[in-house]
């Protein structure tokens, strides 16, 4: 080992985390350092992992041998520039398992020589620093993951359009974008021959973005309204580098979501024969929208998975299976699913719309319920959860969110798009505030998963607080395997002794001293229901009328009778009435 590479082990290095980006300028071969390059050198973005007085080292996309000179821009945080160096490859290794791309050890020197790095911008293929500055504050850099900025960066291509020229034609294949950093376009749309202008587009915006997810013709012009500078991502090009990052797919599910929010109610907004209207919320495995089913105007809600679990293939497959399950469902405490339909590479799920509250909600307002109200709730989940369960099906994510109630104090149970079949290991699905013992273990999952989730969420609407109040998921489930669930008694004295029992049999970490199925805890429990029957106030004062209407109907009926009460309620609910439905055993009981 000489002097110089000696010296440059041992001097101080800094890693860098995240990594900074650098950039490569590589002269294929026969480059002397200090003499003019030959031609325009190739330019690689760089990950720069670490670095000391001498040394770098550096994560390229590309093997580059050793005793390879190049020139390397890295930006100087402290002086807010980019410094330029010389440097020859030293070694070449292949990154981590599962990873195609390599690390390079280079020794440096910094320069001031720029000869032929930098020509006549419009000249340009690839983003220079500049260029890097303006696009890591675009929507699409912002959006994903650091590790994929690199890929993302190498595969733009630079693209000059001229005022007045259309570079995107309606009914034209979809099959690439562009990010716009200097200049202005329009959007027009054809109709009957005629140019309806509908959008301006600036420096930031991307245009024809929807091509990366449908690859769909197009379904606008889009012509230059002054000189334009933009940078151009093909879909394959984004594809690819999904597969190998799959983080960045979250970029997909924040296009989609703009898109929706962006546009009127159009045909950009079906899906299928149902039209998103506007947002509802958002969770870690969806975002749900409100909707409309065109022909019929029959409200619904609409859930799309977001990309990163909707282009998991076994994820899918699975859910795919288990779907033609949930969508037979019919049982009044579990959200009717109406539909699921796949687009812009993702899934939706068509289900009826509910009017009410989550238990989230009510116990945020409420902190704690009483407890005949707690069994009240707690034998409508289990009537649901009993009925899954027969059809072989275990939800794997009861909690407060995932229970609705409607205004008449009905629980509905949403969300079986974790469910699984009995028998099958978890693969570590769920909440973690509410997973069982077996779920964390990524054990195999049965009706017991559920009724441990079950005791816990009770344990909540008991106490007004979780078992263990920990914030760290991770400790609460350490704690989880390692302690049983605190008495709910110590925060909660007047427990009656059948509804304490239930939460610690069902919350016990043994599989075989919890509560076997739902039915033993149905039987457990009626007998305390009878001793505390909930009552319900009416908003119906003295003078206002009230008319009474039967339906007698088989469960085959159920469906469609749903779709048309629900359009009922709608209109007379438009007229100032308070229209409520219950079952004619609640109301004889």
């Amino acid at each position: 080992m000489d002097r110089q590479q000696q010296s440059r082990r041992h001097s101080p290095r800094t890693f860098l985390d995240p990594p900074e980006v650098g950039i490569l300028f590589l002269e294929e071969a026969g480059y002397v350092p200090g003499t003019v390059l030959a031609r325009p050198p190739k330019k690689l973005f760089v990950d720069l992992m670490n670095r000391s007085d001498e040394g770098i080292a550096i994560r390229t996309e590309r093997k580059i041998e050793p005793a390879t000179f190049f020139y390397l821009s890295a930006y100087n945080r402290a002086k807010r520039r980019w410094d330029l160096f010389v440097g020859e490859a030293k070694w070449t290794l292949p990154a981590e398992e599962k990873d195609s791309r390599y690390k390079l050890g280079a020794a440096l020197k910094q320069t001031q020589d720029t000869s032929g790095l930098f020509g006549d911008s419009l000249d340009k293929k690839m983003p220079l620093a500049s260029d890097y500055q303006f696009l890591r504050k675009t929507d699409l850099l912002k959006s994903i993951s650091r590790d994929s900025v690199c890929p993302i960066l190498n595969c733009l291509t630079f693209k000059h359009v001229k005022a007045g020229q259309r570079f995107m034609t309606q009914g034209e294949p979809g099959d690439d974008c562009y990010i716009i950093q200097d200049g202005t376009c329009v959007i027009n749309v054809e109709r009957n021959g005629q140019l309806v202008p509908v959008a301006r587009l600036q420096a930031g915006d991307i245009v024809g973005e929807m091509a990366i997810i449908t690859g769909e013709p197009r379904s606008a012009h889009v012509d230059a309204e002054t000189d334009m500078q933009l940078w151009r991502l093909t879909k394959a090009q984004f594809d690819a580098i999904s597969d190998s990052f799959p983080d960045l797919r979250s970029f997909l599910t924040d296009l989609v979501t703009k898109w929706f929010e962006t546009r009127t109610i159009t045909a950009e907004r079906r899906i299928a024969k149902y039209l998103i209207t506007d947002i509802i919320g958002s969770g870690g495995y969806s975002i749900v929208y409100r909707g409309v089913h065109e022909a019929l105007r029959m409200p619904v809600a609409i859930k799309m998975m977001k990309h990163d679990l909707a282009t998991n293939t076994d994820f899918i497959k699975k859910f795919r299976e288990e779907a033609r399950t949930i969508a037979k469902f019919n049982h009044e405490n579990i959200v009717h699913v109406y539909d699921i339909e796949e687009r812009y590479k993702t899934l939706f799920i068509i289900m009826e719309h509910l009017e009410g509250m989550s238990l989230r909600t009510l116990l945020k307002r409420m902190l704690k319920l009483p407890p005949e109200r707690v069994v009240h709730y707690l034998l409508q989940i289990c009537a649901g959860l009993q009925y899954a369960h027969a059809c072989d099906v275990v939800h794997q994510d009861i909690k407060p969110g995932n229970l609705f109630i409607l205004p008449n104090d009905k629980i509905k149970i949403l969300d079986f798009g974790l469910a699984s079949p009995c028998g099958i290991e978890s693969h570590f699905t769920g909440t973690p505030f509410y997973m069982a013992p077996e779920q964390i273990d990524c054990l195999p999952v049965d009706a017991r998963t559920d009724i441990f989730a079950l005791g816990l969420t009770a344990y909540e609407m008991v106490t007004g607080q979780r078992p263990f109040a920990e914030e760290d998921a991770w400790e609460v489930m350490d704690l989880r395997l390692k302690q049983d669930i605190p008495d709910p008694a110590e925060l909660a004295p007047d427990i009656p002794a059948a509804l304490r029992k239930f939460i610690l049999k069902a919350c016990a970490r043994d599989l075989d001293q919890r509560y076997q199925n739902v039915s033993e805890i149905i039987k457990d429990l009626q007998l305390l229901a009878e001793d505390h029957r909930p009552t319900f106030k009416d908003d119906i004062s003295a003078n206002r009328k009230m008319a009474t209407m039967f339906l007698l109907y088989n469960d085959e009926h159920q469906p469609e009778l749903n779709r048309m009460m629900e359009d009922f309620c709608e209109k007379v609910n438009q007229l100032g009435v308070s229209c409520r439905a219950a079952d004619f055993k609640e109301i004889l009981g």
